[in-house]
């Protein structure tokens, strides 16, 4: 048995002795502890260079094109050299096989988001709007490219792979409010048109692509570090780098590309694991935050871990009759709506050499570690519930909600997005957790606390 998994069985008996969790709660529900694979070392200096500037994405939208169809930096967030310093921080400047220069959009796209308009690199994006249709966008732009351009030139050739793959997702990863993602029904498009060996694409998709759009919620990039399984249905496992770079995904030529890009990967992941979380930006009540960390160590460490001097982090599957949120994109994976996807990668190349990515299938959800919580807001897998203090009262949790988007309209002591009650949902911005999969049930473990316990563990939770 390894150092790691030692120390979390230990841990993990522990909690059940000190009354974190009871022996009878050990014994009724099935939690599965997730146990560690080996990752490949990496130089966080390249990473964050390959991050920001490489071609991982190596299709795109040409440089010329650039004032009329996304809007300039001058902040220069990312401190990019050369021209890249004046590009958008969510795509980078590259260059085509062919020489022509290349907006491509980068992974910044889903991991990273603003709060109090500060960027935040490695936040989950929460605000990107997949509710729109983009295929007339995208049409719009091929159809300016081409006139401007011509088919015939290097421009069309270098946006063509983009193209493709910009129209296959148009009209199948829309959702139905503003500020989740669509992220494992964008894989399953991708992985539809690509050959699971070669990797090249094909024009006539070879698998079933679901009709459904479940949503997700994505997870900060600074708990990767304590983190056994990438995604929250405890699929990705094996090689975190097989699964980073599945935004190549987009404009992947060929197996051969995949290799180089490969290659980079490790330095990407040395990277993330470099990030720390926002440190909470307002007063705290240290006497308060110390009542309501021993509140947290009694009853939440067993699933989240512990912090401070003394961290740890169980790395447990929680089963859906434990924790009882939307089960939907567990499900998804567990009853077969994903069933085209894990075949296609189970026998693909990310699945196979020495250093494989693996998709391992159980139902639940993983319950993930709690560090810099309070801006990671909203919460749950599918982002159903906007603050922390409905996450911790189950009876307060509206069923139709609202926010502005404004990333200064945080609530700094309830922890989440300031947010209204609606009567129904009359908008994209209007989140209706009476859809499927959208649901906010569950999780009532807080529930049996007092107001005033909640509020105790809202201040430690500030302070992790």
């Amino acid at each position: 048995m390894s150092t790691k998994h030692t120390f979390t069985a230990l841990t993990l008996a522990l909690s059940i002795i000190l009354g974190g969790l009871s022996q009878s709660d050990s014994q009724k529900y099935n939690r599965i502890e997730i146990l560690p694979s080996d990752q490949r070392s990496g130089d966080p200096e390249a990473g964050f260079n390959y991050l920001v500037n490489g071609a991982y994405v190596h299709s795109g939208i040409p440089f010329d094109a650039f004032g009329s169809f996304l809007p300039k930096d001058s902040t220069n967030i990312l401190n990019r050299e050369g021209q890249s310093a004046y590009v958008t921080p969510t795509f980078n400047l590259t260059e085509h096989d062919n020489g022509v220069k290349l907006l491509t959009p980068n992974c910044l796209t889903c991991h990273a988001d603003k709060i109090n308009g500060e960027f935040i690199v490695g936040l989950g994006n929460n605000s990107f709007d997949y509710t729109i249709n983009t295929n007339a966008m995208t049409n719009m732009l091929s159809m300016v490219i081409k006139q401007r351009f011509t088919e015939a030139s290097k421009e069309w050739e270098a946006f063509e792979a983009f193209h493709k793959s910009s129209s296959a997702l148009s009209d199948n990863i829309t959702t139905k409010v503003r500020g989740i993602n669509p992220a494992d029904k964008l894989t399953s498009v991708l992985v539809a048109h690509r050959d699971n060996q070669t990797l090249e694409w094909l024009d006539k998709p070879a698998l079933e692509i679901p009709e459904k759009t479940i949503p997700t919620d994505v997870p900060a990039w600074w708990l990767l570090k304590k983190k056994n399984a990438m995604f929250s249905t405890g699929i990705g496992r094996g090689d975190f780098s097989r699964f980073l770079m599945a935004s190549s995904l987009l404009t992947l030529k060929d197996s051969s590309e995949a290799a180089q890009i490969d290659k980079q990967f490790p330095n990407v992941l040395a990277w993330i694991n470099t990030i720390e979380p926002p440190k909470y930006p307002k007063d705290i009540n240290h006497e308060l935050a110390q009542k309501g960390k021993k509140l947290f160590d009694l009853n939440c460490s067993s699933c989240h871990g512990t912090y401070g001097k003394d961290e740890s982090y169980p790395n447990l599957l929680i089963s859906l009759e434990e924790v009882g949120t939307d089960p939907e994109l567990s499900k998804a994976y567990t009853d077969g709506l994903y069933s085209n996807f894990v075949n296609w990668y189970e026998d693909s190349w990310f699945a196979k050499g020495s250093h494989p990515g693996k998709i391992v299938i159980e139902p639940g959800y993983v319950a993930p570690p709690l560090d810099g919580v309070w801006a990671t807001a909203p919460y749950f897998h599918n982002g159903s519930v906007p603050q922390i203090e409905a996450v911790l009262n189950s009876k307060i949790r509206p069923t139709y909600w609202s926010r502005t988007f404004d990333s200064h309209d945080y609530n700094y002591e309830k922890l989440g997005w300031n947010y209204q009650r609606q009567e129904s949902k009359n908008d994209n911005q209007t989140y209706d957790t009476s859809l499927e999969a959208y649901g906010n049930t569950g999780h009532t473990f807080g529930d049996d606390l007092t107001q005033d316990e909640r509020m105790a563990v809202i201040e430690y939770l500030k302070t992790i």
